[in-house]
């Protein structure tokens, strides 16, 4: 599943909190040991998330079982026990896992509830444009995450952004109408999954800029933070699945008792985990502007894999629509990141790279 609710401006402080160990033991290394661990963590980070994002797309365009919300849901038990699974190893072999101590506290889940319903939000439309657009018009649909960072942070943080960042968004716009076009053009347009793309791009800047708010309730860590997330979440989807009648769909499915079936669903689980680790590993052996360019990157190489995996044929002005988008974003990143370097510089590393990170374009 397409954790977005690990995406880069909530994993950055765990991403961030060995940086100066890591710096100094690079130090020591040889730059081809170095380079070689950098490059294994980059092909870890676009393995997990390409899979995650085809997984995803099998397991919600299953033809006899139409229940995006109960498949969201199953996933978020399986990140629950995951952390549980993760706690329990943490305590018994502190050397070989570092995972903070968790529990059952209702405060801190009642504190975590306004962002938890973001989350659900967020993760919900998230599969819906999947389930809807394809995993090939998914970067496209899913793009306008920068141009919603842009416009919160100024209605809601009172924050300006740049003539040159504003240009850049202009081009990410340009780029997801060219390709709404063109999806009309080829007649593979569906409305509705633009619809939740762009619903989905606004929950994830809205989930980035509260969850700095929500950060200290969970003493600042992320982990704590995505176990209170999907727990809160596992309760909320319960009465959805109900209103939205997929508990019907459920009893009439002939595959309940098939274990291949659950077997992708616990393997979708588990790879919507591990984005977050995996994300928080790529931060912290690069760099927040490395990530996001290698993001940005995936997103092409994911685009292609889709077109030629699913033998579709795509025209030249809906290639040009992606190279916009992804092109927009990729500046964006670059000419915020040459904002900070220009700016004072902030009270903590963590601030630096969220500013950075919440440039994150979503694709």
């Amino acid at each position: 599943m397409n954790r977005t609710q690990l995406k880069r401006s909530r994993i950055l402080r765990m991403a961030l909190s060995d940086r100066g160990s890591l710096e100094e033991e690079g130090r020591g290394e040889p730059f081809l040991v170095r380079a070689l661990k950098i490059a294994l963590v980059v092909a870890l980070y676009w393995f997990v998330s390409i899979t995650m994002v085809f997984l995803n797309n099998y397991l919600l365009d299953n033809k006899e079982l139409d229940a995006p919300l109960f498949i969201t849901f199953f996933q978020c038990v399986v990140s629950v026990c995951l952390c549980w699974f993760m706690n329990v190893i943490s305590t018994y072999w502190p050397n070989c896992v570092d995972f903070p101590s968790i529990r059952v506290d209702l405060k801190v889940s009642r504190e975590v509830l306004p962002l938890s319903v973001v989350f659900i939000s967020m993760i919900t439309f998230n599969n819906l444009c999947l389930k809807n657009v394809g995993v090939a018009f998914y970067t496209v649909g899913r793009s306008l995450s920068t141009v919603f960072n842009v416009l919160f942070s100024y209605v809601i943080l009172k924050q300006t952004t740049s003539v040159y960042a504003l240009l850049c968004c202009g081009i990410i716009l340009g780029g997801f109408w060219l390709g709404v076009d063109q999806e009309g053009v080829a007649g593979s347009l569906s409305w509705s999954g633009v619809f939740f793309g762009v619903l989905a791009s606004a929950c994830v800047s809205l989930n980035a800029i509260y969850t700095k708010k929500v950060m200290p309730v969970v003493d600042g860590s992320i982990w704590k933070l995505s176990y209170y997330n999907n727990l809160n979440a596992c309760i909320l989807f319960l009465p959805l699945i109900i209103v939205f009648g997929e508990v019907g769909r459920l009893a009439s499915f002939s595959r309940m008792t098939d274990l291949s079936f659950w077997g992708m669903m616990v393997v979708g689980g588990v790879f919507g985990f591990a984005i977050g680790y995996v994300t928080g590993l790529q931060i912290k052996f690069t760099s927040p502007l490395t990530h996001n360019v290698s993001g940005t990157a995936k997103a092409c190489a994911q685009t292609v894999m889709a077109v030629i995996y699913y033998a579709t044929s795509k025209s030249m002005l809906w290639w040009t629509s992606n190279m916009m988008v992804l092109g927009g974003s990729f500046a964006y990143t670059w000419v915020k990141g040459l904002e900070m370097k220009k700016a004072p510089p902030p009270r903590d590393s963590s601030e630096a790279g969220e500013k950075l990170l919440k440039s994150d374009s979503g694709v």
